[in-house]
C-alpha cells in the first residue's frame, strides 16, 4: 500500500493571484498531483504520494511557498472578500479595506497565526462570523471593527472592549496569539489584562451593539452579472478541481486582466471582474473540461470536513434523498462532522459517533442530529434533535427537521402579521391556549382531545401521559409548543 501526505497551503483571506496559484499548481503537477481541493477555511489542499513528495518540497522551497504536511497548526485567515462586490452590501468595506487588513499581517516574517482568524463584513451571510478564535466584524464606523473572541477548545464567545482600527488588526492578533497559545491564557479577564499590558493600539468605543443579518445563503455558482461585469462561481460535487482545468483558468485570468481568484468557505471558487468581451472564452474553458454549473441550490448549502471522503459521500446520499422527495431546504445549511475535534458550519449539524470500537478502530457508528438556536448557523448554541440514529434513518429525520424549520418560519411570519393588524378591517381576539407539534403543525386542543390516541375531550395537555406523541408524525409530547388560538372578526369601516 502506498503512503500519502496531505498538504495544506494557506491563501490569506481566500485570495490568490493567478500567477501565484499557477506556480503552486505547476509544482503539484510535476509531483504527479492531478487534482486539488479548497478547504472550509479557504485554503488549498492536495494529497501527494510519498515517493513524489521530494519533488514537491524542492519546488516549493524554490518558490518560497509555506505549506504544512498532515497538520493544521497555522490555520488560514478566513475573510468575506470572496463575496465583496458580487454580494454588495453598500457599507464602507471594500476591496482596498480587505487588503489593508491582510497587509497588517507580516506574512513574510517567521511568525504565522496559530489562532483561527475571521475577517467579516457584518452585512453578509455568505461566510461565517464566529468560527474563528479572533472574529473581526465590520462596524458602522468606517475603518473600525468589532472583535469577538472564542477561547481555545471552548464554544463561548465574548466581545472585546472597543472597536479595533483596520491597520491594527494584524498587530493585535499577534499579541493575542502569543497570550492565548504561548502563555496558555484561557480566561476572559486575564486575557484582556495581559493584552493591554503588552500593546497600545488605535481603538474607539462602540456606539451601538453588533447587528447581524438573518442567514440566507446566496446562490454562488455559474455566470452572474454585477455592475458592468460578470463573476463566475465554480462548484464541484466531489470537491475536487483538476489541475489542468485550474491551470487554464489561471492562464485566462492573466491574459484577461483578472487579478484574483477567490476561494470560499463552501469549497468553491469565485472569479470576479470578467469583462464582457471575454465571456465566451470562459464558456469555452468550461466546455473544454466538461465543467457543469447551475447545480440545485440545496446541493450548494453543505459543508464537510477537509480530507474526508466519508462526509462527501454522505452529503451526496442525503442530497439525492432530498431531490427525490422534493424536500424544501431553503434558508438552511448543513454541516457533516465525522471527527470529534473538527468544526463545520451549518444550521443543521450531522455528527457521526462511534458506538463500537476494536482497539482504536471504530467498527460501528451512529449519528446525532443537532440544530443551532433559531436555525442561525452563526449561533454557538446547539440543540439536540435526535440521538443515536442509524444511517438508514438519517434522511427521514433530516426531512422532519426541515419541516420543523419551515413551520417555525411560518409561525414567526404569522406572529409578525398578527402583531400589526389592520385595525380598520380585522380584530384579533385570543380564545384559548393549545399545544402544537413543531414538525407537522398538528394542534392538540384540550376541548376535543385526541380520538386517534384515545384521549377523551376535556383532557388538559399537562395530564396527557408522558409517552403521548403526535398522532400525525409521532413527535414526542415534550416537543409540542404552546400556541394561542385566535379568532378573526371582520369589522366594517365606520
Amino acid at each position: 500500500m502506498r503512503d500519502y501526505y496531505h498538504i495544506k497551503i494557506n491563501l490569506p483571506g481566500g485570495i490568490a493571484s493567478p500567477g501565484y496559484l499557477k506556480d503552486i499548481l505547476s509544482a503539484a503537477w510535476n509531483a504527479n498531483v492531478r487534482n486539488v481541493r479548497f478547504g472550509s477555511r479557504q485554503q488549498l489542499l492536495m494529497t501527494v504520494h510519498y515517493e513524489d513528495m521530494r519533488f514537491l518540497e524542492s519546488d516549493f522551497k524554490k518558490l518560497g511557498i509555506f505549506y504544512e504536511v498532515n497538520t493544521d497548526r497555522r490555520p488560514n485567515i478566513v475573510s468575506s472578500y470572496c463575496g465583496e462586490e458580487v454580494f454588495r452590501t453598500g457599507q464602507w468595506l471594500n476591496a482596498s479595506e480587505y487588503h489593508s487588513v491582510l497587509d497588517s499581517f507580516d506574512f513574510e516574517a517567521s511568525w504565522k497565526p496559530g489562532l483561527k482568524i475571521n475577517i467579516s463584513d457584518s452585512n453578509q451571510s455568505f461566510t461565517p462570523f464566529f468560527t474563528g478564535n479572533l472574529n473581526f466584524i465590520s462596524s458602522p464606523e468606517p475603518h473600525f471593527w468589532y472583535l469577538y473572541v472564542r477561547l481555545k477548545q471552548t464554544n463561548t464567545v465574548f466581545k472585546w472592549d472597543g472597536l479595533v482600527y483596520t491597520n491594527e488588526i494584524g498587530r493585535l492578533s499577534r499579541v493575542m496569539d502569543e497570550c492565548m497559545l504561548d502563555e496558555q491564557i484561557n480566561e476572559e479577564n486575564a486575557l484582556k489584562a495581559a493584552v493591554n499590558e503588552r500593546i497600545r493600539y488605535v481603538s474607539q468605543p462602540a456606539q451601538q451593539d453588533l447587528e447581524l443579518p438573518s442567514f440566507s445563503l446566496p446562490y454562488y455558482e455559474g455566470f452572474n452579472r454585477y455592475e458592468s461585469r460578470t463573476w463566475l462561481g465554480l462548484y464541484r460535487r466531489d470537491e475536487e478541481f483538476s489541475i489542468d482545468f485550474l491551470l487554464d483558468v489561471c492562464t485566462l485570468c492573466l491574459n484577461t486582466r483578472v487579478g484574483e481568484i477567490c476561494a470560499t468557505p463552501w469549497k468553491s471558487l469565485v472569479i470576479k471582474g470578467i469583462e464582457d468581451q471575454y465571456r465566451e472564452s470562459w464558456s469555452n474553458i468550461l466546455g473544454k473540461h466538461n465543467i457543469n454549473v447551475r447545480h440545485a441550490a440545496n446541493e450548494l448549502a453543505w459543508q464537510t470536513e477537509d480530507h474526508n471522503g466519508d462526509g462527501a459521500e454522505l452529503k451526496n446520499e442525503l442530497i439525492r434523498h432530498f431531490s427525490k422527495n422534493d424536500t424544501r431546504t431553503f434558508g438552511l445549511c448543513f454541516g457533516i462532522q465525522t471527527r470529534p475535534k473538527s468544526e463545520v458550519f451549518g444550521s443543521v449539524l450531522i455528527r457521526k459517533r462511534p458506538l463500537l470500537r476494536i482497539g482504536q478502530l471504530p467498527v460501528f457508528s451512529v449519528y446525532d442530529l443537532y440544530y443551532t438556536e433559531n436555525f442561525n448557523p452563526n449561533s454557538r448554541t446547539q440543540v439536540l434533535f435526535e440521538k443515536g440514529l442509524f444511517k438508514i434513518h438519517l434522511p427521514a429525520q433530516l426531512e422532519r427537521l426541515c419541516r420543523r424549520f419551515n413551520n417555525q418560519r411560518s409561525r414567526d411570519t404569522l406572529k409578525t402579521m398578527l402583531s400589526e393588524p389592520d385595525e380598520a378591517k380585522t380584530a384579533v381576539r385570543p380564545v384559548k391556549t393549545a399545544h402544537q407539534c413543531p414538525d407537522c403543525m398538528t394542534i392538540y386542543d384540550p376541548e376535543f382531545g385526541d380520538i386517534l390516541g384515545d384521549i377523551p375531550p376535556g383532557t388538559a395537555f399537562e395530564d396527557l401521559p408522558a409517552a403521548y406523541c403526535c398522532p400525525t408524525c409521532d413527535a414526542a409530547k415534550a416537543d409540542f409548543v404552546p400556541v394561542e388560538l385566535t379568532r378573526f372578526t371582520h369589522l366594517e369601516p365606520a
